[in-house]
């Protein structure tokens, strides 16, 4: 690891554990984040299908991923700050209720307005969930478990792409695209029976309040770690989104085979997760750039080697392991920089990602509506290689900020 690049795990006092050591907590927590990710990048998977639906373009279905990452953005601090001394547990499950309802909203909506209602829903669980999940796992298992942990529960997020996506266009090919909406539904009631079974009472032990936010924005690793994360968000998901049309117009894929590279994409960033899960912690900055340069060449390539499906199979295997790694890489930045506030450092996260992922299918819906798919791929890649470029120059820099 670089000289000066130090990561420090959060300091917690340990709370009351469940009996097996936490792992059906941890797998529990997984199942819910994966509820959550699979619902907001579903649409990613049935653009078409909810676009023809509506009657509406591919830019303007685009809004279904816009809008929860707008919510978010803003929710993530707010609803923290609001509810800083309600268990976490209590927290976590209500959340779930309320994200079964937006599934549902989404499921039988009469019009467009009524998925970006829903969508809008979702968005408020995004930013309050993964502030508050995004740090339990110290508080789960042991000090010696803890890095596997938090890999475990990044797993849900490549998971989302590798089963939650595919299975649904699967079902949206069988029975239409609001039983995948269905599904989810159901899905998340059980990940919500989970936690209640395993989940202890979990009550903050820190308080996030407005003034440990300020501190944290006031620190350089933290202002480092927005550069990078509105850098390196926006390249994958402004293209990302949008990879269906691509393969459906450029690469001239049917259903089955969109299916079939859809979940290819997710194996491999299942695949990237693992492998940098174990090593982002000690190996920020090289595991970080590598990650950031990969998925500039397979954006770059895509509309030059993927007009066929070999090459874009092997392409989006090779993005699919890049962007797997991003997401853990993006917190150990955070955490890196606030070891003394993990979920105030969890928060400003969350608020980030969610903000830089608003941007990017925002930007990537106006250019595919005015352009192709194919320059939005080009112009995703040219901005991984800026996020490749700002993590080289700043990830030897990040180092925790003084206690307050």
């Amino acid at each position: 690891m670089p000289t000066g690049t130090t990561l420090h795990p959060a300091p917690t006092t340990p709370g009351p554990r469940p009996r097996d050591g936490g792992t059906l907590a941890v797998l529990a927590v997984t199942t819910g984040v994966f509820s959550i990710v699979t619902t907001e990048i579903l649409p990613i998977g049935l653009l078409t299908p909810i676009g023809a639906t509506f009657r509406i373009s591919d830019g303007t279905a685009g809004l279904m991923m816009t809008l929860p990452g707008i919510v978010a953005a803003v929710a993530a601090p707010l609803v923290t700050v609001m509810t800083r001394r309600a268990d976490r547990r209590t927290m976590l499950c209500a959340l779930l209720l309320v994200l079964t309802l937006a599934d549902l909203l989404s499921a039988f909506a009469p019009a467009y307005w009524a998925v970006l209602a829903a969508r809008i829903v979702l968005g408020l669980v995004i930013g309050a969930f993964w502030s508050i999940g995004s740090g339990l796992a110290p508080r789960l298992v042991p000090e010696h478990r803890r890095a596997r942990a938090n890999t475990v529960i990044f797993s849900a997020v490549p998971l989302g792409s590798v089963l939650g996506v595919p299975a649904g266009v699967f079902l949206a090919s069988l029975a239409g695209w609001r039983t995948a909406f269905l599904a989810m539904a159901a899905l998340t009631l059980l990940a919500l029976a989970a936690l209640l079974r395993s989940l202890p009472p979990l009550p903050p032990l820190t308080v996030t309040g407005l003034g440990v936010l300020r501190g944290l924005l006031a620190g350089r690793g933290t202002r480092t770690g927005i550069l990078v994360t509105f850098l390196i968000v926006p390249a994958h998901f402004g293209s990302y989104t949008y990879v269906t049309p691509f393969l459906a117009g450029t690469t001239h894929a049917g259903p089955g085979l969109i299916t079939a590279l859809l979940l290819l994409y997710g194996a491999a960033g299942l695949l990237g997760n693992l492998l940098a899960g174990g090593r982002a912690a000690g190996a920020l900055r090289p595991v970080f750039g590598t990650a950031a340069v990969l998925l500039a060449a397979a954006a770059l390539l895509l509309p030059l080697l993927g007009t066929g499906g070999p090459g874009a199979a092997v392409l989006l295997a090779l993005w699919g392991t890049a962007y797997g790694a991003v997401p853990v890489c993006a917190l150990s930045w955070f955490l890196a920089a606030a070891p003394h506030a993990p979920e105030g450092a969890g928060v400003v996260f969350t608020s980030a990602f969610q903000a830089a992922f608003s941007i990017g299918a925002l930007a990537g819906g106006l250019a595919v509506d005015h352009s192709s798919p194919g320059t939005v791929m080009l112009l995703g890649g040219t901005v991984a290689l800026l996020a490749a470029a700002a993590v080289w120059r700043y990830g030897h820099r990040v180092r925790p900020e003084p206690t307050p």
